[in-house]
């Protein structure tokens, strides 16, 4: 039964004057980041693969998140996980590896929300540092009848 982590990142610095891909986590977002790895690691499954964006602020907030994990997965910076549009998000998880059972994609808003949308059919917030976990029967390739198992963000 495959498991998807879906992560967005925590909040970002806005008071630094770079390009929207290399805005780093503001102090807030570093307490976050911890609490949502403190967090997965009482509540989340075994993770195989973390799936992140390459966006600074999502690669900060692995960081921090998977310091927290007893046994961390490998990290693959996806080029294609820095979007907004939850259809390219989707079509990452279509095209997950069969073998995994269990996978963080660490991104952005409104892509989470819209993924979310389409895996479950209902909306559901993504607010920085949120957690949604789903389960779904079958393959990555076409999650359907998909579970809410878990979502929120943990407090900071």
């Amino acid at each position: 039964m495959p498991t998807l982590v879906l992560i967005r990142h925590a909040k970002s610095d806005w008071s630094a004057t770079r390009a929207d891909r290399d805005r780093p986590l503001a102090a807030r977002g570093q307490r976050q980041g911890a609490e949502a790895g403190r967090w997965l690691a009482e509540h989340g499954p075994t993770l195989d693969v973390a799936v992140v964006s390459p966006a600074t602020r999502a690669r900060a907030t692995w960081d921090l998140v998977a310091e927290e994990l007893p046994d961390p997965p490998p990290a693959e910076i996806h080029e294609a996980a820095y979007t907004f549009d939850g259809e390219d998000l989707l079509e990452i998880v279509r095209g997950l590896d069969e073998r995994l059972d269990a996978v963080a994609l660490v991104g952005h808003n409104p892509a989470m929300e819209e993924l979310l949308r389409s895996l479950t059919g209902e909306w559901h917030t993504m607010p920085t540092s949120c957690i949604a976990v789903l389960r779904w029967d079958g393959p990555w390739s076409t999650p359907d009848d998909v579970e809410l198992v878990a979502h929120g963000r943990p407090p900071t």
